[in-house]
């Protein structure tokens, strides 16, 4: 199997009335600063703050009255667990989310006020995985995957086909587009629809620079896998190697990627704050992060941005607005 816009369009389906079209935002200031017509997709705006509930809806309306009946399982840093935990919800199952003790309390008291039962674990020295399939085999519930899956793909990919058919509103075409890359489902969801529709865009995963495992994988050829416990306050982006299926589509659909400072990260959450007034967390602005440090010429080309996330832990923001309080 293979994620085709066939599937994106699918998912967009079963969401349909279900989740948020979110809005493209355009920002004057921002044009005329990168003489280029700059629109940022709000995901900040979707259900439960991210993106994630798209494909975690798409994945769980599928499941057959049995499957249902017993739940499902997912392991996740937050996003991802706030997502199944809303599409259970609304679905009437239950969910088993496995979460590092360590994850963000706003995304960890999310995840349960959306009824979810959370499962913490060590990072250092347990496995997340593990402790997931292990709840899977006991209770015959359906473990989800926060990206390696072609309908999670999928369901993200309809911000793809939102932020192509929003264009086509106001008369404009797309020439470049940016997006997060943690584990990778985002970005080959969005990179499939929009190569399917508009071949020549270019396309682009940026990620920080810690956790920069798809730039060394396309650099090497194949899937490279890095350390994965260095700090950082991005923590939707801490996958330590490209997803094996996720990998299978961004390896021919993503034209290159761009890897991010944690300064830079944290200039771009105090500056969506100043100037697009947005409350950004730190893995949903590495997009805007890569602009503000012109990894790529953009004059005279319309560009897409995904703001993939608004959840960030109140310590942080408060860090990137201290760090620089007049992003300009």
């Amino acid at each position: 199997m293979s994620l085709t816009l066939s599937h994106i369009r699918s998912a967009a389906e079963r969401l349909s009335g279900i989740s948020v079209n979110t809005p493209l935002l355009e920002n004057y200031y921002v044009n005329s600063r990168f003489n280029a017509n700059v629109y940022f997709k709000l995901e900040n705006c979707q259900h439960i703050g991210a993106f994630k509930f798209r494909g975690a809806y798409n994945r769980l309306c599928q499941l057959d009255s049995s499957q249902k009946k017993r739940g499902v399982v997912a392991f996740s840093s937050g996003n991802h667990a706030q997502g199944i935990a809303l599409a259970a919800k609304k679905l009437g199952m239950s969910a088993t989310i496995v979460m590092p003790s360590d994850a963000p309390r706003l995304k960890l008291e999310g995840t349960l006020r959306l009824g979810a039962k959370v499962i913490e674990y060590d990072r250092a020295t347990e496995s997340r995985e593990r402790i997931a399939e292990d709840i899977a085999k006991e209770t015959g519930a359906t473990l989800v995957p926060a990206f390696e899956d072609f309908d999670v793909m999928a369901g993200q990919g309809t911000v793809g086909l939102e932020i192509v058919d929003q264009l086509n509103a106001i008369q404009q075409k797309l020439d470049t587009f940016l997006s997060p890359c943690g584990g990778g489902g985002l970005l080959a969801g969005t990179s499939t629809a929009i190569t399917n529709l508009l071949p020549t865009v270019r396309i682009f995963g940026v990620e920080q620079e810690r956790y920069d495992d798809h730039a060394l994988s396309k650099a090497a050829g194949h899937r490279v896998q890095i350390s994965g416990e260095v700090p950082t306050m991005c923590d939707s982006l801490m996958a330590s190697t490209p997803g094996e299926m996720t990998w299978s589509v961004n390896s021919k659909t993503v034209d290159d990627f761009l890897v991010v400072s944690e300064d830079s990260i944290a200039f771009a959450v105090a500056f969506a704050f100043r100037h697009l007034k947005l409350v950004i967390e730190p893995g949903g602005a590495v997009g805007l992060a890569a602009l503000l440090e012109r990894k790529i010429d953009i004059s005279g080309k319309n560009v897409a941005i995904v703001l993939s996330g608004g959840n960030i832990d109140p310590n942080t923001f408060d860090y990137c607005q201290s760090k620089f309080p007049n992003p300009e």
